[in-house]
């Protein structure tokens, strides 16, 4: 199955309905989506919401809930990649479908180059709305309490750890809670009634089609995350969204193309996403990153030298997740070992991981794409290629230092490092850089420069 052969074949997919189903307690919204001729599909979401509080005719929320659907549909729409998307249930302005088209062709950049999709954005889709507009109107939320969301990674517990000393006003935020994610919130000290965990369900017909040879590939969950995070937030009366997406995260994965595998954690579309709200929903909340000024070796310095506690819960590793493990052959594990090498010893790395990937030759290939050597990033969530040279650097010293045996991988970098890199000059700029781009208020501005000393 090819991308134009499905796109004549499905020409038409649908975002049919939304339901939102109140009790005391949680807010259940269901999704029906169709690509028609083919089938429907039923996502959902549960949200957790104060027992005393009524969201019952809130068009606030029902302006967040259909947005998020707006994102959730192009989980099922890649399938078929229908060059018409109709909205039956409700309506964007010609604006509003431009943003979500900016979103869908930069968040899927990596879903077409993976494809070998030649797409092209003033026409991959075509967004008609047929329903009624939602006028955003409710109470707005004020306030300093925050909510930080919780991946289980490094960067959530960094965050974690910058803003513990405001611990009376932050809640954890979870998706789908694992024993990685709660370990996390639980290490930090948040207990069950400051987690607000939510849960998704996708909706698995979407996997039947991807076995039957339907397109697949990566699409912006962090999308999903910015705007169930805000339906959160304004259901508890939280001000602020605090997010842990680091600078690096804006480097794209392809040399010479803006295709992003962290597109949707990038300051691009932190930004977009804030405008977004602003102008057409305007719920109070303000979704931010607290670690958008710091690199993946800054922050991967602080989480080894000032987190201890959470070496032995956090994960972050894709393919390991299922199990709570690390999968200790992927890319991701590979960077992690490597950001995290110049400040712990091999006998720490081992305990974290269970083994020391530098010294595992088959990792040769995915090191070479960390290092730049390739045209190619893996498609992870992995830190700059400059990061990754500096680390090996530092690390090579530090074995060097202390007269030990150097791991393969390192060995490796010793012999083609001065061939390919400077490792005197820019790279250890990455040591002191705090980038002004960011969207931090003069306090949180502050707390990540005490906290850093920057």
């Amino acid at each position: 199955m090819n991308y134009s052969s499905l796109r004549e074949k499905y020409p038409e997919f649908l975002f049919k309905s939304y339901s939102i189903e109140e009790s005391e307690t949680e807010i259940k919204v269901s999704y029906n989506f169709e690509t028609v001729s083919l089938c429907e599909f039923n996502p959902y979401w549960i949200f957790k919401k104060p027992a005393e509080k009524s969201f019952e005719g809130n068009k606030i929320l029902e302006k967040l809930i259909f947005s998020l659907g707006m994102v959730e549909l192009i989980s099922y729409w890649k399938a078929t990649c229908s060059p018409t998307v109709k909205i039956l249930c409700g309506s964007v302005s010609e604006t509003e479908a431009e943003w979500f088209k900016k979103l869908y062709f930069k968040g899927l950049g990596e879903f077409f180059y993976i494809n070998k999709i030649e797409a092209d954005e003033s026409d991959f889709m075509n967004i008609l709305s047929m329903g009624n507009p939602i006028i955003p109107i409710g109470e707005k939320v004020f306030g300093n309490k925050n909510l930080i969301s919780i991946g289980g990674g490094k960067d959530s517990v960094v965050s974690l750890e910058t803003l513990s000393e405001r611990k009376e006003d932050n809640f954890c935020y979870i998706i789908n809670p694992d024993k990685a994610t709660k370990a996390t919130a639980e290490t930090g000290g948040y207990k069950d009634d400051k987690i607000i965990a939510v849960k998704r369900s996708l909706d698995r017909k979407i996997v039947d089609l991807n076995s039957q040879g339907f397109l697949n590939g990566h699409t912006p969950f962090s999308a999903i995350v910015a705007f169930s995070s805000v339906i959160s937030a304004y259901l508890w009366g939280i001000k602020n969204v605090v997010l842990s997406n680091e600078n690096s995260a804006n480097e794209s994965t392809v040399k010479g193309t803006d295709i992003n595998h962290q597109y949707s954690k990038s300051f691009e579309f932190e930004c977009d996403f804030r405008a977004f709200e602003e102008k057409f929903i305007s719920s109070g909340v303000n979704y931010f990153s607290l670690l958008r000024p710091l690199s993946e070796f800054q922050i991967a310095k602080f989480f080894s030298e000032k987190c201890e506690d959470y070496h032995s819960v956090f994960r972050s590793c894709n393919l390991g997740g299922k199990t709570d493990s690390w999968c200790c052959n992927c890319p991701k594990c590979l960077f992690i070992t490597i950001i995290l090498a110049p400040f712990l010893s091999h006998d720490e790395i081992k305990e974290i991981f269970g083994e020391n990937l530098l010294t595992k030759e088959k990792m040769l290939s995915d090191y070479d794409k960390l290092l730049g050597l390739s045209p190619e990033k893996p498609f992870e969530c992995v830190g700059m290629r400059e990061e990754v040279v500096l680390s090996s650097y530092l690390t090579l010293k530090k074995y060097q230092e202390e007269n030990k045996d150097l791991p393969l991988l390192i060995s490796h970098f010793a012999e083609i490092m001065d061939k390919n890199y400077d490792t005197k000059g820019e790279y250890l700029k990455t040591i002191s850089q705090f980038n002004e781009n960011n969207n931090l208020s003069p306090d949180f501005e502050k707390i990540l420069r005490d906290k850093f000393s920057l």
